[in-house]
């Protein structure tokens, strides 16, 4: 969709987080003066007036019969597109869009590489964008990862790196190059079921001339293998890690430990990466040392320090259990307490829980509105050493009961934050405070344009 598709309609914004008041902002910089509702929460109603005088402030969620009465709804991505009232209003002739459409509306020539992926989307894309503007590329980057399109309306750069999250790839349009880093369940409360899951998540390979996906994972690329651009990572002739190195087939090109960001699953976001400069016509193996200066991103196996004889790792923005498993495969301690459990979006475990029976660690501290079924599922399979708590606080102090003055501590959910926290930063901020480290406020180096 286009902004002058909007001109003269009745347009309402739904949402009133950073998405949705960038909405707002653009659509008084594209079309001032034009008329637009926001629906925003109870306790945001105060700020919507003071800051947007002009809008018409709704406190109360649109059913469907609000809805109705507006030809266009800009919609952020958090609130589900299957949500049945937002169903019976596009039956009934509204339309729905978002600010990620309508900045790919109105960026048709824009050099894009647009990242999805249940793991990794985020760290990969800001290892292009880093990559890139080592080899003096002047790099956006943007979207998902924390700054909406629409605040880079006006900007120009000569690669834009998009993280796009499933919510999201529906739509975008004209994409050079998409990246699919892995696919498994998530957002199946947003969603609606594991399938439409998937059908969503790849909605990003028909909006994209080129493709490059993870060719470690079988299922991913028999979906992609009709596109007529299909690239990969991963396979012994591609970029892909062995042997401890980074390799372009048969090439060592840099010691995978050279990496800043820890873990093999690092490693392998860095050949996604790498790849994906090579396929936009960059260096990549110019490229490859300033893998070295990249900053990890935070709450991403973030390591806070050691107090009390243990170390402390934050990795707050895990919210699968396979992204537990890769945090576990990352540290290298022989006494490790793993601290999961949050939000219950209803995910299966049972990978995580036959992985911890071939090799648990010393303790397994189960928390939050998940932590029971994900313990009776460990105690059903005979995992040892699993330990139940009511809420963080418990299970910090559970793992130090458990590891006694020696080893690693780590927050890998595996799981949202919404049952205790306003999100993953805010857990993750509250788990170094708790621990006995000052929480600075912690933002991804690199987002915008330079």
């Amino acid at each position: 969709m286009r902004w002058a598709d909007l001109a003269g309609k009745r347009i309402a914004v739904w949402g009133f987080g950073r998405e949705g008041r960038a909405a707002l902002d653009a659509l008084a910089r594209r079309l001032p003066g034009m008329p637009v509702d926001v629906y925003v929460g109870a306790d945001e109603a105060e700020a919507a007036h003071a800051a947007y005088p002009h809008a018409g402030v709704m406190a109360t969620p649109p059913d469907a019969q609000a809805l109705s009465r507006y030809d266009i709804v800009i919609k952020s991505p958090g609130i589900s597109a299957y949500k049945p009232e937002l169903l019976e209003a596009l039956g009934a002739g509204t339309r729905f869009t978002s600010g990620t459409a309508l900045w790919f509306g109105g960026h048709a020539n824009a050099h894009t590489i647009a990242v999805t992926g249940t793991k990794g989307k985020s760290t990969t894309s800001a290892l292009i964008a880093h990559l890139a503007r080592s080899l003096g590329v002047r790099t956006a980057l943007a979207g998902n990862i924390g700054l909406p399109l629409l605040e880079l309306d006006d900007g120009a750069a000569d690669l834009w790196v998009i993280e796009l999250s499933s919510f999201q790839t529906g739509e975008a349009i004209g994409v050079d190059l998409g990246v699919v880093t892995s696919l498994y369940e998530e957002h199946l409360d947003w969603h609606g079921s594991r399938e439409r899951y998937v059908e969503d998540k790849l909605k990003l390979l028909a909006a994209s001339a080129r493709v490059l996906v993870n060719g470690m994972q079988p299922a991913l690329l028999e979906r992609a293998a009709d596109h007529p651009g299909l690239h990969t990572f991963g396979g012994a002739s591609d970029w892909h890690v062995a042997d401890g190195w980074i390799r372009r087939g048969d090439e060592n090109v840099i010691a995978a430990d050279r990496v800043a960001a820890p873990g093999l699953h690092n490693a392998i976001n860095a050949c996604a990466a790498l790849a994906a400069l090579e396929l936009m016509g960059l260096d990549a193996r110019k490229a490859a040392p300033a893998l070295a200066t990249f900053l990890p991103l935070p709450h991403r196996l973030q390591p806070l320090g050691e107090r009390d004889g243990l170390r402390w790792i934050n990795d707050s923005i895990s919210t699968t259990p396979l992204a537990s498993l890769a945090a576990l495969e990352s540290v290298h301690d022989a006494h490790v307490a793993l601290i999961v459990g949050g939000h219950d979006r209803g995910l299966d475990w049972s990978v995580f829980v036959q992985a911890m029976r071939q090799h648990a660690p010393d303790a397994i501290i189960c928390q939050g509105k998940n932590g029971p079924r994900i313990a009776d599922a460990l105690d059903a399979a005979g995992v040892p050493n699993v330990f139940r708590a009511t809420d963080l606080a418990a299970a910090i102090g559970a793992a130090r009961s458990a590891l006694q003055g020696r080893g690693t501590v780590v927050l890998s959910p595996g799981a949202p934050s919404f049952d205790q926290f306003k999100d993953y930063a805010d857990r993750g901020k509250r788990f170094a405070e708790m621990a006995g480290f000052e929480a600075r406020a912690a933002s991804i180096q690199g987002l915008g344009i330079s």
